[in-house]
C-alpha cells in the first residue's frame, strides 16, 4: 500500500498526528504493535491511574470527610476488585473511542510492529508473523517510551514492579516502597495510601517533584504526609531484594549511613527512557543521541528527509499533551503551514489531591537566568470556595517580570489545579502582566479567584482577601 504519511505508535501523539494529517487531506496510516490503540497514556499510563486516583479519592472522602458534611456511612470497605474492573471499562471506552475516531478519519490501522526496511519503505510485522509492506512519502516515529528499570536490579513484576503492575493490584498492599519521588511515584503512592496502605517513598534528590518549582514540592509533600506517607530524601537505592512475600531495600543516606526498609512491593518510579526497539532505525539512517533519544531539527524532522519523530522519544517532557502538539505541528509542516509550538509554556500537572500544576518559569529558573522577578502568592485557604468543599491545602504562586509585570511562572497546587493552570497557558501565551488578570472579573466563589489574588499580590502586594 502507497501513502502520503505513515505513524508507527498509536498514543496521543501518534493518533493525534494520524487525524490532523487525514484533516489535511493526506492518505494516512497508523501502526501500533499492541492489540488496543491509545499507548501508554490511554492503556496503562494516564486514564488508568486518573481512574484510579478519582476512586481513592471518593474512598478517602467517604471515609474522613463525609461526617463533617453531614452524610453518616457505616462499614466502608475498600472493593479493590471493583475499582480495577472500572479502571478496565474507562480504559476500553477510550481506546473503542480511538479506534473509532480511525475509521471516522479514514484512516488506515495496521496491527504489528512497525519496521524500517528503508526510508520509504516499512514492514508491519503482524503476531502471526504475517508482514505487510507498506510504502510512504512521510513517516512519523511515535512509539512513546517505557519505565527506566533500576540500574543493575532488573523488574520482576511481581514484588519489583513498574507503574504497569501497579495499576493492576488484586489485593490491596499492606505497605508499599516507592523509588522516585516524582510524578508518577506521587500519583500512585497517593492513590494506595488513600486506600490504607503504608506508603514509604525514597527519593535521590531533596524533595518531591524535582523538576517543578520548590514551592510545589514542599507544600505536596506537607499535603501528602497527612495520609500517613513517609519520605525519605537524598537517600540512594544501593539495592532492592525480592524475599518471596516482602522486598528488602538498601538505602544510603548523605553520611553514608545504611538504612534498611521492607514492605510487600517495591515500586521503581525512576523515569522514563525512549522506546525505540525493533524501528530498524539503521535501515533508514535515522539517528540517536547518547540518551536513546532520537535526533530531530526545529521542524521535529530527523536527518533524514522525510521522516519525523514526536513524542517521548526526542527532547523534552515526557507529556501527552506535549505529544499531542507535536503531532499536530509535523501534520501541518509537511503540507506547507507554518505551525508554532512553545515549549516554555506546556503545562506540567501532578494529579494527586490537592492537584499540582505549572507552566512557564520556576524561581529556581529565574535565579539561575539572573532575570529580575518578583512574587505573588495566595492560599487556598482563604478562599470561601475551598472553605465550602473542605480543599484548604495548598496556594498559587505567580512569578512575574520585576521591571514589565509580565507573568513569567505560574504555579498552582491546590483543588482543580489541573484545569486552573488554562488560565495561566492563555495568559502567558499572550504575554499577558499580571495587572492584566488581576483587574479581569473572576466568578465567586470559584477556586480561581485564587489565581487572580496571586496576581493582585504581585503587583505591590494589593491581594484583597489576605
Amino acid at each position: 500500500m502507497n501513502y502520503d504519511i505513515v505513524i508507527i505508535g498509536s498514543g496521543p501523539g501518534g493518533y493525534v498526528a494520524a487525524i490532523r494529517a487525514a484533516q489535511l487531506g493526506l492518505k494516512t496510516a497508523i501502526i501500533e504493535k499492541y492489540p488496543t490503540l491509545g499507548g501508554t497514556c490511554l492503556n496503562v499510563g494516564c486514564i488508568p491511574s486518573k481512574a484510579l486516583l478519582d476512586s481513592s479519592e471518593h474512598y478517602h472522602n467517604a471515609a474522613h470527610n463525609f461526617k463533617t458534611h453531614g452524610v453518616d456511612l457505616e462499614n466502608l470497605t475498600v472493593n479493590l476488585s471493583q475499582m480495577m474492573k472500572r479502571k478496565t471499562e474507562v480504559v476500553k471506552q477510550n481506546c473503542d473511542g480511538i479506534v473509532y475516531l480511525m475509521k471516522k478519519n479514514k484512516i488506515d490501522t495496521y496491527y504489528g510492529i512497525g519496521s524500517f526496511k528503508d526510508k520509504n519503505t516499512i514492514n508491519v510485522t503482524a503476531s502471526d508473523g504475517t508482514v505487510t509492506t507498506l510504502t510512504t512519502k512521510n513517516a512519523i516515529i511515535a512509539t512513546g517510551s517505557k519505565p527506566t528499570p533500576f540500574p543493575n536490579i532488573p523488574l520482576d513484576k511481581k514484588r519489583i514492579i513498574s507503574s504497569t503492575e501497579a495499576l493492576a493490584f488484586e489485593t490491596l498492599p499492606k505497605s508499599l516502597i516507592i523509588i522516585g519521588a516524582g510524578v508518577i511515584g506521587a500519583e500512585l503512592g497517593s492513590v494506595y495510601a488513600r486506600l490504607g496502605t503504608q506508603v514509604t517513598m525514597i527519593e535521590y534528590l531533596g524533595s518531591m517533584i524535582p523538576t517543578m518549582d520548590a514551592t510545589m514540592g514542599k507544600e505536596l509533600q506537607k499535603s501528602l504526609s497527612k495520609l500517613g506517607m513517609k519520605f525519605f530524601f537524598n537517600h540512594k537505592v544501593t539495592n532492592i531484594n525480592n524475599k518471596g512475600e516482602s522486598v528488602d531495600v538498601t538505602a544510603e543516606d548523605k553520611q553514608g549511613k545504611t538504612i534498611q526498609f521492607e514492605a510487600e512491593y517495591c515500586l521503581v518510579c525512576i523515569g522514563r527512557k525512549p522506546y525505540t526497539e525493533a524501528l530498524g532505525l539503521e535501515n533508514a539512517g535515522v539517528e540517536v543521541d547518547e540518551k536513546g533519544r532520537i535526533k530531530v531539527n526545529e521542524h521535529l524532522e530527523t536527518n533524514v528527509k522525510g521522516i519525523y519523530a514526536i513524542g517521548d522519544v526526542v527532547r523534552g517532557a515526557m507529556l501527552a499533551h506535549k505529544a499531542e502538539e507535536e503531532g499536530v505541528f509535523v501534520a501541518e509542516w509537511i503540507v506547507g503551514q507554518k505551525p508554532h509550538i512553545n515549549y516554555l509554556l506546556i503545562p506540567n500537572v501532578v494529579y494527586t489531591w490537592p492537584e499540582v500544576a505549572s507552566v512557564g518559569y520556576t524561581e529556581e529558573e529565574l535565579k539561575a537566568e539572573k532575570i529580575e522577578y518578583k512574587v505573588g502568592t495566595f492560599p487556598f485557604k482563604a478562599l470561601g470556595r475551598s472553605r465550602a468543599s473542605m480543599d484548604m491545602d495548598g496556594v498559587v504562586k505567580i512569578l512575574a517580570d520585576k521591571n514589565t509585570d509580565e507573568i513569567l511562572g505560574a504555579h498552582i497546587i491546590g483543588p482543580r489545579a489541573a484545569d486552573m493552570i488554562a488560565e495561566a497557558v492563555v495568559a502567558m501565551e499572550y504575554r499577558a502582566s499580571a495587572e492584566d488578570i488581576a483587574r479581569m472579573s473572576h466568578s465567586h466563589p470559584t477556586y480561581t479567584e485564587a489565581f487572580k489574588e496571586a496576581c493582585l499580590a504581585a503587583t505591590a502586594n494589593r491581594a484583597l482577601h489576605m
